[in-house]
């Protein structure tokens, strides 16, 4: 299992995490995404929606699987992205 904390760039509205969650689906490895003392499957749009994640926070991503480190670093590139 690997993690990491991002300062997220922009923030993650309906179409910003519908395409964060497109992008989580293509990896074998389960992820994770938690916001202080909430958490989602990043795989999961209810999910990412009911976080409210905007510009400035920070979240911390996990991945878990035989492509976990792909997954880690394209989910946290997204996250650190300014554009979506």
């Amino acid at each position: 299992m690997v993690e990491k904390k991002v300062l997220v760039k922009t923030n993650l509205e309906a179409r910003s995490a519908a395409l964060f969650v497109q992008l989580a689906g293509k990896f074998q490895s389960g992820t994770k995404i938690a916001m202080g003392n909430k958490y989602s499957n990043c795989k999961s749009i209810m999910g990412m929606i009911s976080l409210g994640i905007l510009e400035g926070s920070e979240v911390v991503i996990s991945a878990d699987g035989n492509d976990e480190d792909q997954a880690l670093k394209e989910l946290c590139g997204f996250l650190e992205s300014e554009k979506h």
